[in-house]
């Protein structure tokens, strides 16, 4: 069978429910269905869409164990992997997952058209003390001639991580976040988006949407995010959640782009929105990024693997006050 020149993908985003994964999965089954309609194939929602996000922090151990669920007989992936066979649509969730030695992971799970499961655990995990970091990259082969890759929200911010990803053959990098609105600690990063702004929208449409394109949105992730897809020679489908997320707004901005980190789709929409483009894959052979690649030289990059000894844990990195020993 001949591969596809083109391939239809589309990322979401929308405003989970903390703890109420019966609801997150209406709105991601509504998705999925109006994404086979389009006749999609790849289709990508955010990080810990399943179960919520920024309201795990607040939780006990006890509590985010309970919220999480085993990869293999999950109730939740139950649906997703049978709605992913039913549409041959490859659909990426995110969950916390429970593993088999009893820890707690991130979780990114790609539930593929044949029933079979990829999942990527976060490797660089702050949620909560309970929750693990992953070990290892994740790439693997799709029916439709290209490999995807997966790295989770902050995974996609350390740029080793995505050429990691390239290296080992990723055409398609899946980025599911939960971003936006955050209350950085760098002076010239994102900012808090007001809670009042976020319930007013209806009769605020020109600020929010201003506050959605501006520096704790769109801006922010137009300083480096086309930077990953051009300098691996990449596809990217970004996805996030919107809106209100326990004390923080989450500025959507769901979008694709190309290899050469141009955005071919994207909404700056403050609601639940879906964006879908065909991807031409004829574009990857000579992209910028991948013919760069080929001029790389591992013998100088030693440094990249020695710790130079003020690396800390992800938790101590995200919210330490303290600046950086470098």
């Amino acid at each position: 069978m001949n591969e596809p020149e083109f391939l239809k993908a589309a990322t979401v985003q929308f405003q989970h429910q903390a703890n109420n994964k019966k609801y997150n999965l209406l709105i991601m089954e509504k998705f999925i269905e109006q994404a086979a309609l389009e006749q999609v194939k790849i289709l990508t929602f955010p990080e810990m869409c399943i179960t919520g996000y920024w309201h795990v922090p607040k939780l006990t151990a006890a509590e985010v164990s309970a919220l999480a669920e085993p990869i293999a007989d999950s109730p939740s992936l139950t649906l997703i992997r049978s709605l992913a066979i039913k549409h041959q649509m490859l659909i990426g969730a995110g969950i916390i997952e429970r593993a088999d030695d009893g820890r707690l992971y991130n979780a990114y799970v790609a539930c593929m058209p044949d029933g079979s499961m990829h999942t990527h655990r976060k490797l660089h995990a702050f949620e909560h003390p309970a929750i693990s970091s992953g070990e290892r990259f994740t790439v693997f082969d799709t029916p439709w001639g290209v490999k995807v890759g997966i790295l989770i929200c902050w995974d996609n911010n350390l740029v080793e991580n995505v050429r990691a990803t390239a290296l080992l053959g990723a055409d398609i990098l899946l980025a599911p976040h939960q971003t936006g609105g955050t209350d950085s600690r760098s002076p010239h990063a994102m900012k808090p988006i007001p809670l009042a702004l976020w319930e007013e929208r209806e009769t605020r449409k020109e600020e929010i949407t201003a506050a959605f394109k501006g520096p704790s949105g769109r801006e922010w992730l137009m300083r480096w995010l086309p930077a990953r897809a051009h300098d691996n020679g990449v596809f990217v489908l970004f996805s996030n959640g919107v809106g209100a997320d326990d004390d923080e707004v989450r500025t959507g901005n769901a979008m694709i782009l190309d290899p050469y980190g141009r955005i071919v789709s994207e909404t700056w929409a403050a609601e639940d929105a879906m964006v879908s483009a065909e991807l031409d894959l004829s574009l990857l052979a000579m992209s910028t990024g991948r013919r760069w690649i080929h001029g790389r030289r591992p013998d100088l990059y030693q440094i990249l693997t020695q710790p130079q000894g003020y690396e800390r844990d992800a938790i101590g990195a995200r919210f330490s006050n303290a600046p950086p020993a470098r």
